[in-house]
């Protein structure tokens, strides 16, 4: 976390106007969760990103199943910035879902102060390699139940069991074209992160 100078805010810039707060977060989740959706609506800034047409090569690789819809998939990583308090600037950097881009997961999180995890309940099983990345990172984390119109629905008690969270792991239920449960999740795993940073000492 750090400071940035006071900047002119731009179209596209990626610094904030002022001087404020930065947090680098890592969005991530298994492959066709909904990753780059979010940030996409979230991001107040012009996003950058890494999405590539899927071939019938990585078909052979990628489980679409459940996914229909599904052509493009994220190759290297997804950008986004977003304010959500006067002095809390967040970065999202979201990772491409697929266990062989897993060393360049480990480069993308290098920085990170915690991870938003999404999940998709139709596949639940799938976001548990990715949540021991994360936890193998040491990172804090959110879990963002994104919740696709096909998908079984299930309580907040019920996902903690299925997904075995610890009781102070945040848990926010979501669509990730909605901007407001987007925020939500967001700012859940912020205030997350910054209850688990060690407060400076009282110089008295």
């Amino acid at each position: 976390m750090d400071s940035a100078p006071s900047t002119e805010r731009t179209g596209v810039g990626y610094l904030p106007p002022a001087a404020r707060t930065l947090m680098k977060i890592v969005v991530t989740g298994p492959f066709g969760v909904g990753k780059t959706t979010l940030i996409r609506t979230l991001s107040e800034i012009a996003t950058l990103h890494t999405e590539e047409a899927m071939t019938q090569s990585s078909t052979r690789f990628d489980d679409t199943a459940g996914l229909p819809d599904k052509t493009t998939t994220t190759v290297a990583v997804d950008f986004g910035r977003l304010t959500v308090l006067d002095d809390l600037v967040l970065y999202m950097f979201g990772t491409p879902g697929q266990q062989r881009f897993l060393p360049l997961w480990e480069d993308i999180a290098r920085g990170a102060l915690g991870a938003l995890v999404l999940v998709d309940t139709r596949r639940l099983a799938d976001s548990f390699a990715v949540m021991d990345m994360v936890e193998e990172q040491g990172l804090p984390y959110a879990i963002a139940v994104n919740r696709f119109p096909d998908a079984p629905a299930h309580t907040d008690e019920v996902l903690r069991q299925h997904l075995d969270l610890a009781p102070e792991t945040p848990l926010v239920q979501c669509d990730a074209r909605e901007r407001r449960g987007s925020i939500d999740a967001l700012i859940a795993l912020a205030e997350h992160v910054l209850t688990r940073m060690p407060r400076p000492e009282d110089p008295s």
